[in-house]
C-alpha cells in the first residue's frame, strides 16, 4: 500500500533564503527530525548518491538526491530501505514569501506496510514540524 501525502506552507522570507535552507541537504537532520545522520557516498554535481539514517529503528535508506535550482526543487528518491519512493520538496516565489511544498510518494515495504495509516500520520506531522524549523530558521535570518 503506497502512500501519497502533500503538505505545504507560507513563510514569510524571500525565496532565496527559504531555497538556501531547504537546498542544503547534508544539514537535512537539523530540520527533519526524522533523519537522524546523512552518509553521502558520491556528489556529481548536483545529483548526490547517499545513505539516510532514519528515526524508525534507525534504519538505513539509500537515496538519490537531485537539487533542481532553476526550479528551485530537491528531489530525493529513496531507492532502498524500509520505505521506497520519493519525497520532493518544491518552493515558489509569493513576492517576497515563499510556499514551500512537500509531497511524499512512498510506498512501505515488509511488516511496516500493515502500519500504512499510522506511518503517514507520523510523516505528515515530522513535515508540517520540519516547515516549521525551515520558516523559523529563515525569518530569523532576516535583517
Amino acid at each position: 500500500m503506497g502512500i501519497r501525502l502533500e503538505v505545504s506552507k507560507v513563510i514569510d522570507a524571500p525565496v532565496e533564503r527559504v531555497w538556501s535552507i531547504v537546498s542544503d541537504v547534508d544539514n537535512e537532520p537539523k530540520y527533519w527530525h526524522g533523519t537522524k545522520s546523512i552518509n553521502n557516498i558520491s556528489r556529481e554535481g548536483n545529483r548526490i548518491t547517499r545513505e539516510a539514517t532514519i528515526a524508525f529503528r534507525n534504519s538505513v535508506c539509500k537515496e538519490i538526491v537531485s537539487i533542481e535550482p532553476e526550479g528551485r526543487r530537491v528531489d530525493i528518491n529513496i531507492l532502498d530501505g524500509p520505505m521506497v519512493g520519493h519525497k520532493v520538496v518544491t518552493l515558489t516565489d509569493l513576492n517576497g514569501k515563499t510556499r514551500v511544498d512537500v509531497l511524499w510518494d512512498i510506498r512501505l515495504k515488509g511488516m511496516l506496510s500493515m502500519f500504512s495509516s499510522m506511518v503517514k500520520g507520523h510523516i505528515e506531522e515530522g513535515t508540517r514540524d520540519a516547515l516549521e524549523r525551515i520558516s523559523r530558521e529563515a525569518v530569523g535570518q532576516q535583517p
